[in-house]
């Protein structure tokens, strides 16, 4: 067992490298566990966020699907309501929609992101979800 902050969860994968772009808020890691290729066209990783963590409003070209994990979070699309999201939930994400995912204020968060369909095109990555929007999902 691992007691981070926020979550006591039972390690299945590496939690990686700490993610050091302009497309997460807060503290999250990422680890590899497909590549891309042009085999599978799937690449697959874990993505571990610390409490309040959480990325940019993106899209993938050829959708994306979710599998938590651990710990609890949010997972929203553009002009809906956010969906709180825990351990054992499946996201399917259709293709070209905006989106965000990330931990609670009060727990990390880990899930294996499936990009899928990835020869349709690279993420596009947009704006933060602002403090504000956050603030008001707890």
């Amino acid at each position: 067992m691992v007691k981070a902050k926020g979550m006591t969860e039972q390690v299945i994968f590496p939690k990686g490298e700490k993610i050091a772009n302009e497309h997460f808020s807060g503290t999250a890691w990422l680890e590899v566990l497909v590549p891309e290729d042009s085999t599978f066209y799937c690449p697959v990783f874990n993505v571990t966020f610390e409490p309040g963590a959480r990325n940019n409003w993106h899209k993938h070209p050829g959708g994306q699907v979710l599998l938590v994990t651990g710990g609890r979070g949010y997972y929203q699309e553009a002009k809906k309501k956010a969906q709180v999201i825990r351990k054992g939930d499946v996201i399917r994400i259709p293709p070209d929609v905006k989106h965000w995912h990330g931990a609670a204020p009060d727990s990390g968060l880990t899930h294996i992101a499936i990009s899928t369909n990835v020869q349709k095109g690279d993420a596009e990555w947009l704006e933060p979800v602002t403090d504000e929007e956050y603030t008001r999902l707890s």
